[in-house]
């Protein structure tokens, strides 16, 4: 909305810097019921030009702050702040009716509003600049014509002008709780998740149609998604690790939605089916990741949201950071969207993972069979180790145990290890 702020702006200033013509004057003094004089008619035309330098500079000022915090009082406020200045003084008992009219009617109208709506800092500097504006009319109008019609645009404009709000960003729309409708399945706990396996989502009422839970259709699933050039292809409908929440995309408003025992949340705008992202549960299925052309991170305790450009991976995720990779460097980001650490990508199979307190990021090489160990503060490696386990290799970190040691997966034994990072030994756990 900002252009349009933009736009009424200028236009006003070029309003206001009309030269001005003798139809002005004219039609001025007739609504006064002045006589024009050889001695008076210089002191007119002056006040009107005067008038017109004044309006002029007021609107050069109110152009760039309306445009800034695209709220169009400050359009109105400098078009008749020159109107309350003027010292031209008429008989005119209908124009004082209309500003006692219109002040009545904009202090019920902010009345209404601040009993309806939020209190924000635009509409209490709206109300400070109304009580102003009546002070202004009624210590200084006197019967003024001019004064009481300024001041009733000013303060109606107060009370109901609000400035334009930003257009919402795709991915940061949440709301609360959404009730269970007729047809929806609550989620309590996922044991087994069976996609639908009709090719057409119209094709009969069945439950080949419906994604399911434990045998229990979840009709408010999207089953497919239909992109351009293409077959119908599954929607995607991910259970969190913990095994108490769904990701899916919703039937009805094709949002993101993340849905557990509390409720379903949207965690998008509506979406078309070319835009739906790859959702993925970290962080013990506290976090969601959504990747598409970057990364939104949604903490699900919270609702809060990070969004990190050129993402086209998440590989791990805790409370003291995510690490996520472009197309060349892998990096260390926290809560905040703040990059702390940057390497290279060696291989688009290396697994990474980031220690519970941030502070440390051990890289499992898929092509060395080796682990390297990077300070995330400095960005440097601090060990590189390649662990031995007999006959068996290196498949996969697992992260840390309890006691801070880190833990690996093999391959052909399928045996957990507890590798010590800066010297490679291995030692196999007893409950692998």
């Amino acid at each position: 909305m900002t252009i349009f702020s933009w736009c009424a702006g200028v236009l006003a200033l070029m309003l206001a810097a009309l030269p001005l013509t003798r139809e002005s004057l004219t039609r001025f003094v007739t609504l006064a019921d002045i006589s024009v004089t050889t001695s008076n008619a210089p002191q007119i035309i002056g006040h009107f030009q005067m008038r017109r330098r004044l309006r002029l500079a007021a609107m050069a000022i109110a152009v760039p702050v309306t445009g800034l915090t695209n709220d169009p009082l400050y359009l109105v406020l400098a078009w008749c702040a020159v109107t309350l200045s003027s010292e031209v003084r008429l008989r005119a008992p209908v124009y004082r009716t209309t500003w006692l009219l219109g002040l009545a009617i904009a202090v019920a109208g902010s009345g209404f509003f601040l009993a309806q709506r939020p209190v924000t800092a635009a509409r209490v500097a709206h109300l400070a600049i109304l009580f102003l504006v009546t002070a202004a009319v009624f210590l200084a109008a006197k019967r003024q014509r001019s004064l009481y019609l300024g001041g009733t645009a000013m303060v109606l404009a107060a009370a109901f002008l609000t400035p334009g709000q930003p257009i919402p960003a795709r991915f940061t729309e949440y709301s609360t709780p959404r009730p269970y409708a007729r047809g929806w399945t609550d989620v309590e706990k996922v044991t087994k998740v069976a996609p639908p396996t009709c090719v057409w989502v119209n094709q009969m009422d069945d439950s080949c149609r419906y994604w399911r839970i434990d045998g229990s259709p979840i009709p408010q699933a999207a089953p497919y998604l239909i992109r351009t050039g293409g077959a119908p292809t599954r929607a995607p409908f991910i259970a969190s690790p913990d095994k108490k929440a769904v990701v899916y995309v919703d039937y009805t408003n094709r949002r993101m939605t993340h849905q557990s025992e509390t409720g379903a949340h949207p965690l998008t705008g509506p979406l078309t089916d070319a835009q739906v992202p790859t959702a993925t549960f970290a962080g013990q299925s506290r976090y969601v990741a959504l990747v598409r052309d970057g990364a939104q991170i949604i903490d699900t305790t919270t609702w809060a949201s990070v969004t990190i450009p050129a993402v086209q991976r998440v590989h791990d995720l805790n409370e003291a950071g995510i690490v996520a990779s472009t197309a060349s460097h892998v990096m260390v980001v926290d809560h905040r969207g703040e990059t702390l650490m940057r390497t290279p990508v060696e291989s688009s199979k290396d697994s990474y993972n980031l220690r519970p307190d941030g502070k440390r990021l051990v890289v499992v090489g898929d092509a060395q069979s080796a682990l390297d160990t990077y300070d995330v503060r400095t960005g440097k490696r601090l060990f590189h180790v390649v662990p031995h386990f007999g006959s068996d290799f290196l498949r996969v970190g697992l992260g840390w145990a309890e006691d801070g040691r880190f833990l690996v997966r093999t391959y052909n034994d399928d045996l957990v290890y507890a590798v010590d990072l800066a010297t490679g030994a291995a030692e196999r756990m007893k409950h692998g």
